[in-house]
């Protein structure tokens, strides 16, 4: 038996109470994810972007929304806590928010302009007394300019960046509201003879991460690190659309993508994320339903570019991206995947039409590393950093070795230093420099490319140099700064589209990552699960699920 097995096994015999009476007339959904931990359910999640997805999302609000009622049509940003927002025409480093009226927290606090004041103060003013240093790295690096809040009256914001973005509404899906009449509850009851103030706020957190307060559709009600999580519908909540109809969720960290089917298989989860490929065929004769859908999401090699890195010469980087059979990995991997030709594709407005074409051609890739002075004698070699499970990551041991074989050809030797997800996450923002990255001069981190600055920016950025945000390669010039500055203060999306476009294609061109796949979010249900929306979206709404 796994290991993941066995933790699973251990959680359902924990006397859970869901085979009691009551509980079994509930309507509960069971779900194994692809993390090793629960993610953190203190407001801002860990565990990248399935942190957002499952504790994020529904246990929280932001002042913006992402749109995933569609399956036919990409994720757009909508009204969440804010109903309107509009950038000062004289100072474009000013914003407005309107918030929506008589939304509450699950303790019954209301969302005010005070509470989002304190929300953005808890990431960003260290003079703040429930300032939390670990809720930092997962969230100002995915809004990297904003720099204050202030309220204006009950119902309005004023948020202030520290250069003119444009981006700043999207980046703003990030931030998530908890709390903070529930916080300083917990504050209180912090023990009196715990005087230091930065300890009596991380143990008043601590314990908030136990019992939460967000605004969204479900609250939590049981927290078992490493085991489960187990959420309660608010059927208070504002949005009637999202008022769920499921009563119970509970979720349980599943990151081998064997347990994760065997457990499906055997009746102990109604979800899984990401199914062992091998197995579709009889997930699919068992009566569960696959879905899955093209989403802006990639699975890449990210490149250094410090002194010595053997990813300095351009051939080298192009070549990599030809010698990759990706028409063949898709077969690996059940289909469950699409062929990248960028972070984004042709017909996407931020396309380019890049003068490099990535495409199987190991020909084009043996010529480019033979010029470069390589060959079959006198291979290059690499080190490529990635982790055996996580989110976003698909199967990355597989897909990894594959990409190791196939550059072989191409005369490539590749080295693979598989870590656990969470450190792997958290080198990405220590960067290529830094002694976590053990000798690494690649690194196999997806990321979402939904936000124009998560797909391109901050990787390409002089500016998101580690560590501020996640451009761990160091890779950047006086003529990406230019272009991302241009994207950044476009505020009509024609001209935004028309500067990222002339962004993209020359990201294209320098080749800064491996482009190996792009995700399309497979995961596999009972068929008692109802009313699911697989959207064009790394995320995923439970809120409007039901269940039989």
């Amino acid at each position: 038996m796994t290991t993941s097995l066995k933790a699973l096994t251990l959680a359902l015999a924990l006397g859970t109470g869901l085979a009691t009476a009551a509980l079994a007339q509930e309507k509960t959904l069971r779900i194994g994810m692809t993390a090793a931990d629960i993610p953190r359910t203190l407001g801002q999640p860990d565990q990248g972007f399935e942190g957002n997805r499952f504790t994020g999302i529904p246990i929280y609000d932001a002042l913006t929304h992402w749109d995933l009622s569609k399956a036919d049509a990409p994720s757009i940003l909508i009204p969440g806590l804010a109903t309107e927002w509009k950038v000062n025409d004289a100072d474009k480093t000013k914003w407005t928010f309107r918030l929506r009226p008589g939304v509450k927290f699950h303790d019954g606090s209301p969302v005010d302009a005070d509470a989002v004041v304190w929300n953005v103060q808890k990431v960003l003013d260290k003079q703040a007394p429930h300032f939390d240093a670990s809720q930092v790295g997962v969230t100002a690096s995915r809004m990297p300019t904003l720099r204050s809040a202030s309220k204006i009256d009950d119902m309005t914001v004023e948020l202030v960046t520290s250069e003119p973005d444009s981006f700043l509404p999207i980046n703003l899906t990030n931030l998530f509201m908890a709390s903070p009449k529930h916080w300083e509850a917990k504050l209180a009851a912090v023990p009196a003879s715990v005087t230091d103030p930065a300890e009596r706020a991380k143990q008043a957190w601590t314990a908030f991460a136990s019992d939460p307060s967000g605004s969204g559709p479900f609250r939590v009600t049981r927290f078992v690190p490493r085991e489960r999580l187990e959420l309660a519908k608010n059927p208070a909540y504002w949005d009637e659309a999202r008022r769920p109809k499921i009563d119970r969720v509970v979720m349980l960290p599943l990151p081998e993508a064997n347990a994760r089917t065997a457990a499906l298989l055997g009746g102990q989860v109604d979800w899984i994320e990401a199914p062992a490929p091998d197995a579709v065929a009889q997930i699919k004769s068992r009566g569960f339903v696959m879905y899955q859908n093209a989403q802006p999401h990639v699975w890449p090699w990210q490149l250094s570019f410090t002194e010595g890195s053997p990813w300095l010469d351009k051939r080298v980087r192009q070549a990599a991206n030809l010698c990759i059979n990706r028409t063949e990995m898709k077969e690996l991997l059940g289909g469950l995947m699409a062929e990248p030709k960028g972070t984004v594709g042709p017909g996407h407005p931020w396309w380019g039409n890049p003068g490099f074409d990535i495409k199987y051609d190991p020909t084009g890739a043996k010529k480019l590393m033979q010029e470069a002075g390589y060959s079959a004698a006198k291979p290059l070699k690499v080190k490529v950093q990635t982790s055996a499970s996580g989110s976003g990551q698909m199967q990355p041991i597989p897909m990894n070795e594959y990409a190791q074989q196939a550059l072989k050809d191409c005369f490539f030797d590749v080295e693979l230093d598989v870590i656990e997800w969470n450190t792997l996450f958290t080198n990405w923002r220590q960067g290529a420099k830094d002694p976590s990255a053990r000798g690494a001069n690649a690194i196999n981190v997806s990321f979402a490319a939904m936000d124009p600055f998560f797909a391109m920016v901050r990787f390409t950025s002089t500016k998101t140099f580690p560590p501020v945000s996640n451009n761990w390669g160091y890779f950047g010039n006086a003529e990406f700064d230019e272009l991302i500055a241009s994207a950044r203060t476009s505020f009509e999306d024609k001209a935004r589209d028309e500067a990222l476009a002339k962004l993209h294609a020359r990201i294209v061109e320098e080749a800064p990552f491996v482009w190996i796949a792009h995700d399309v979010g497979p995961r596999a249900m009972s068929p008692k699960v109802k009313g699911v929306v697989q959207p064009r979206s790394w995320f995923i709404d439970i809120a409007t699920m039901s269940m039989e």
